[in-house]
């Protein structure tokens, strides 16, 4: 449909999952894409994939440095930058008391921090063209509260936040700035490597336990960032888009009236 026609992209963690669905896509609607991970052989393939209109970065999205070296070669090989998503994340599980300061610092430097200086690279080159779309992809957790989770959820509530300040300073110079909230997607990062069967069965039952009933799939939550990048949007900043399969209604009470039945 080349609803992303002429348009620049930088997506980060764009080696797999979400991002690499949001990098084909936005290919597929006519963008040049820039992906950025610290995973190198996945980036390149996928650069090579998608043929010259992608170019791979390996990118430390928590590193100031790094972010300004990415953007000069997004400006080098496309002339400017009119989309940022900012994907790349962590996941980590551990109960709140042993969470120690190294591991909840290390979850909000690549979440959190690593979106503010994505936003604080970029957003200059798009006002200096009049226009722009900043997505960051905060999380379910980003909602709500779940237990394990206190840094990831930290981090991706701290997104939450920092996408309404940069709508409100951003906005009225040409830039909008929302946030897409995933649920329980299949990506390398939330699947565990070795599950059994049995915990496969209970993850099942848990999703069934949800309006939607299941997990979703990368290209469900790359659909909504191409919305969101593209003019058919262009009356929304400031929103928050919970793309999670009606998780953040929260669960059934199971034993009432309108329960699914699980099978």
């Amino acid at each position: 449909m080349n609803r992303l026609a002429k348009k620049t992209a930088i997506v980060t963690g764009a080696a797999g999952g979400m991002g690499a669905a949001t990098a084909r896509l936005f290919v597929a609607e006519g963008a040049n894409v820039v992906l950025t991970d610290v995973l190198d052989a996945q980036g390149e393939a996928l650069a090579a994939e998608l043929g010259g209109t992608a170019l791979f970065q390996r990118h430390d999205v928590a590193d100031e440095a790094d972010w300004q070296r990415v953007l000069s070669a997004t400006l080098a090989r496309f002339g400017g930058v009119d989309i940022l998503v900012n994907n790349a994340g962590i996941l980590m599980m551990k109960g709140l008391l042993d969470t120690s300061k190294q591991d909840f610092e290390r979850v909000l430097g690549i979440n959190l921090t690593g979106t503010f200086l994505g936003i604080k690279a970029v957003a200059p080159k798009m006002i200096e063209r009049g226009a722009g779309s900043i997505i960051n992809i905060s999380s379910v957790d980003g909602l709500k509260g779940s237990n394990a989770v206190s840094a990831y959820s930290a981090s991706k509530w701290g997104m939450r936040g920092l996408t309404k300040v940069s709508a409100m300073e951003l906005s009225p110079r040409g830039i909008r700035v929302n946030s897409i909230h995933p649920g329980g997607i299949a990506t390398p990062m939330t699947t565990r490597a070795g599950q059994t069967p049995q915990m496969a069965e209970a993850t099942r039952k848990f999703y069934k336990t949800f309006p939607l009933g299941r997990v979703g799939q990368p290209e469900e939550v790359a659909r909504v960032s191409v919305f969101l990048a593209s003019d058919d949007a262009s009356y929304m900043t400031g929103a928050e888009i919970a793309v999670d399969g009606g998780m953040s209604i929260g669960p059934y009470y199971m034993t009432q009236p309108g329960a699914p039945v699980i099978s």
